[in-house]
């Protein structure tokens, strides 16, 4: 079936059961004694015709994106409603842009945003503090985050009522492995955007040594990190704070004990975009940590068993291209969004768009 013809329809499958299921040395899944699920699985488009949608937040169960470009979207009824525009103070081009989101945790009234943003010096991201009562005004909560034309991070997840923030080393791998540097690094700050007071290194950094980090996901109150290799070695990666994640040094598993090993790697470049562990509806699905891949071209799919592999696949290859953020959306169900208009995807006239993947009981 055309790609473009499914994105746009309704389309019913059966569930992909990875429940009772282990991954053997060559990545084939052979079944054991687990129970089928016979639920199927229908994706529909929830709304497109957005550009780049990258970082989401739901606020009372309404969703809301930002577009790569420097909007901020409100999703109702299939329609997108622009609430905010910073295309003027935002720097666009490569992978810079207006990308992470996050609603603060307790005050209806604040959300923040990643932007990427021209100086007289180049390029430098910063996070913003957004009013939504006073039509989603902003002022600049904490700044000077190295950027460049690839490698700006961008994720926002609000954690143990903390800002965790993902920033790129910027194409600067050596300022990745300084704790002094904030490119290449996971931030984590207060809520009011001051360094967090129990971070390792009495500044704003949590944990260093990376690379392009674009995904932060927690399960039991444990925070891992999504982020790009080179040419090899995508990572999921548990992070602990004042831990050194190896880059630009290692890649991968080492045998150098000061760097702490990822979780997964990909062997294959998937890109993955953003993740989220899934709670939801369906029962083979729970617990999962679901990737979206942009280079892969798919969903992925990974069970975790006190952070040993358990199963690993992809899941939609093909049919939606590039998928950048996975998260959970209104009444739990499974969302991503697609970046076919990034510059590096193959759009059709309806992209891009968010997806849903909802359960039908059988």
């Amino acid at each position: 079936m055309n790609r473009r013809t499914f994105c746009a329809t309704v389309a019913t499958i059966p569930v992909l059961a990875s429940v009772g299921c282990q991954t053997t040395d060559d990545d084939q899944p052979t079944p054991t004694d687990g129970t089928d699920d016979t639920s199927e699985i229908s994706v529909e488009t929830v709304v497109d015709g957005l550009v780049v949608p990258w970082g989401v937040t739901l606020r009372e169960e309404t969703i809301f994106v930002t577009e790569r470009p420097g909007r901020i979207q409100r999703i109702t009824d299939g329609t997108a409603t622009e609430v905010a525009n910073l295309e003027d103070s935002t720097r666009t081009g490569g992978e810079g842009g207006l990308l992470g989101l996050a609603a603060h945790p307790t005050n209806a009234n604040v959300v923040y945003s990643y932007q990427t943003y021209a100086t007289d010096s180049g390029r430098a991201n910063r996070v913003l503090r957004h009013d939504v009562a006073a039509d989603w005004s902003w002022t600049v909560l904490f700044d000077g985050i190295p950027g460049g034309s690839i490698h700006d991070g961008g994720r926002l997840f609000i954690h143990d009522d903390a800002l965790f923030v993902t920033t790129g080393d910027a194409s600067d791998g050596g300022g990745a492995q300084n704790p002094d540097q904030l490119n290449g690094k996971i931030l984590r700050l207060t809520l009011d955007g001051a360094p967090h007071p129990d971070n390792p290194f009495d500044n704003a950094v949590f944990t260093y040594g990376h690379r392009n980090p674009e995904g932060l996901a927690q399960r039991d109150g444990v925070l891992y990190t999504i982020e790009h290799g080179p040419d090899e070695d995508d990572e999921v990666n548990r992070l602990t704070a004042g831990g050194n994640y190896g880059w630009p040094e290692t890649t991968g598993e080492s045998d150098r004990s000061e760097f702490v090993d990822p979780v997964v790697t990909f062997s294959d470049i998937i890109a993955p975009g953003g993740g989220t562990f899934y709670d939801g509806p369906v029962d083979a699905w729970q617990g999962d940590l679901f990737l979206g891949t942009l280079a892969g071209e798919h969903l992925r799919q990974i069970r975790l068993d006190n952070d040993s592999i358990v199963n690993n696949e992809p899941l939609f290859e093909g049919e939606f291209g590039r998928l950048r953020t996975p998260f959970m959306g209104p009444n739990q169900q499974l969302c991503v969004t697609t970046s076919n208009r990034d510059g590096r995807g193959n759009p059709s006239a309806t992209d891009d768009a968010i997806l849903r993947f909802r359960a039908n009981r059988s």
